[in-house]
Order: C-alpha cells, then sequence, then structure tokens
C-alpha cells in the first residue's frame, strides 16, 4: 500500500512539474527575445542605441524614443522607466532631451523622466528603484488641485562616475558632479559637488575629498585590494577558506596573498 501511495502521489505531482518547468522555460525565452539592443530594438526606436547596450524584458513605459540617447554598453533592468517629454506622440525639436553616456546602470523598477534636458554622464550606477526627475508639480494656487496645475521643469546633470544607491530621488534642478555617491532613499536636489557623499532628505553633503587631507571625516573601512590579473578561481577559493589549525599553509592561499599583497607586501 505505501509503494502504490507512492506512485499515486507522484503521478499527480507530475502535470504540476512539467508545467513548472515550461512556464520557467517559456520565461527564459521571453528575456531573451524581448530584450532591446542596438541589433534588435523592436518597437522602439531611440535617436541613438550604443554597442553592448541592452534593456532588459519587459521593459517599463518608454516613449518619446527620438529624442533619447542611450551610450554603449549600458545595462538598463527590467521594468525600468524612459520617457521625454511630458506625453507620448509630443514634437520635441531637433535637440536630444534624455541622454545616457557610455556604461550607464540603471537597477530594476527606476525611473527617468526627461521633460526637459536630462544628462548623465558616462559610467554612473542607479541602483533600483532610482527616480531621475526634469519635472515638479507646482501648488502655488491654493484652489486647484496639484495635480492639475502646471509642472515646473529644471534639467537635470549628473556627472561620469556617480553611485546612486536604492530609492534615491534626483529632482529638477540637480546637478551633481563627478564620481558623487548618493545614499540609498536621499532626495537631492540643487548641486553636489565632485567627490562628494550625500545622504538624508533634503540630501547634505556627509563626506567630501580634500585633495591634501583626503576624505573627511576620514572613511572608516580600509580600502579594497583589487583582484590582481593572473589569479585563477582556484586560487581566489583558496583564499577564501579558512586555514586549517596548526596546518601548514596551502600552496593557492599562498600565491593568492603574494599577488593580492604584492612587491609592498612581501617586502614588510
Amino acid at each position: 500500500m505505501p509503494k502504490n501511495r507512492n506512485t499515486f502521489s507522484f503521478l499527480a505531482r507530475w502535470p504540476r512539474r512539467a508545467a513548472s518547468r515550461a512556464v520557467h522555460l517559456g520565461w527564459a525565452w521571453a528575456q531573451r527575445a524581448g530584450a532591446v539592443t542596438a541589433e534588435h530594438p523592436g518597437r522602439l526606436r531611440f535617436r541613438a542605441i550604443g554597442t553592448g547596450t541592452r534593456l532588459a524584458f519587459p521593459q517599463g513605459t518608454v516613449f518619446g524614443e527620438p529624442w533619447i540617447e542611450l551610450g554603449a554598453h549600458c545595462v538598463i533592468g527590467e521594468q525600468v522607466t524612459l520617457t521625454a517629454g511630458m506625453m507620448p506622440d509630443l514634437d520635441l525639436g531637433p535637440d536630444t532631451v534624455l541622454t545616457l553616456g557610455d556604461g550607464v546602470v540603471l537597477g530594476r523598477g527606476s525611473h527617468v523622466i526627461a521633460d526637459t534636458t536630462v544628462a548623465i554622464g558616462p559610467d554612473t550606477y542607479c541602483g533600483p528603484y532610482v527616480y531621475i526627475t526634469s519635472t515638479n508639480h507646482s501648488y502655488d494656487d491654493p484652489h486647484q488641485p496639484v495635480g492639475k496645475q502646471w509642472p515646473r521643469m529644471e534639467p537635470v546633470a549628473i556627472g561620469p562616475g556617480c553611485w546612486i544607491g536604492t530609492g534615491a530621488v534626483i529632482l529638477p534642478g540637480a546637478r551633481l558632479g563627478r564620481n558623487v555617491v548618493v545614499a540609498a532613499g536621499a532626495v537631492v536636489r540643487g548641486e553636489v559637488p565632485d567627490h562628494a557623499v550625500v545622504a538624508g532628505a533634503p540630501a547634505r553633503v556627509v563626506r567630501s575629498w580634500d585633495p591634501e587631507k583626503g576624505w573627511q571625516p576620514p572613511l572608516r573601512t580600509p580600502a579594497p585590494v583589487p583582484i590582481p590579473e593572473g589569479i585563477t578561481p582556484e586560487q581566489l577559493l583558496a583564499l577564501a577558506e579558512p586555514d586549517e589549525a596548526g596546518g601548514s599553509p596551502v600552496p593557492e592561499a599562498e600565491a593568492a596573498r603574494s599577488a593580492a599583497e604584492g612587491p609592498a607586501g612581501s617586502a614588510s
């Protein structure tokens, strides 16, 4: 009897397993086929889309593509909204409205709303659910619903090499310098100088780089050591494993440590 029960149980589970596998395989195929690239733009006709750039499927709301330029090797996650203009099918003139430089990363669920000029510099990385907008509703008239009042627009410029944390909001008129770090959940407006860290709502500078003194206030953790060229995966794995008590050093780990420390480390 137990054997029969197991057989029946397996037969009952088999259709569900088959259906689950088919759904996952179908979704993986849809993600590959639905991704937007320069070679396979689908329905989207951007003013420019660089080599190696990929918009993951499913995309969020995308319109005004003739006024959007995407640089090379950009990574745009699922459900990312990219819009130029207040609504589709507007003539926005001869100039580009929304520009992403080479190597820009937009995390899943992020929004870039460009009713007027928005420029994101190369190698800027955005975490998930970042919101960048050049438009904000006004509330001058106390007798009208805010959503029905004409919005204010100001250009947004984000310099190269920035990192914008999860859930951050970049408001109209924001101008971020080079290599700016925006903490998760920060709300940024106005000008942020090069090499600054901002946090809070509204965001304020909490750390900045001084050419003579370095980071002020000083960093609490040491700078990470880059992985040297030529290290094999086996050596990295051995480096991560704790040494056995009383055992001799693992050759792979010693080689990895020597490469990581470099000449200065071995001299010490």
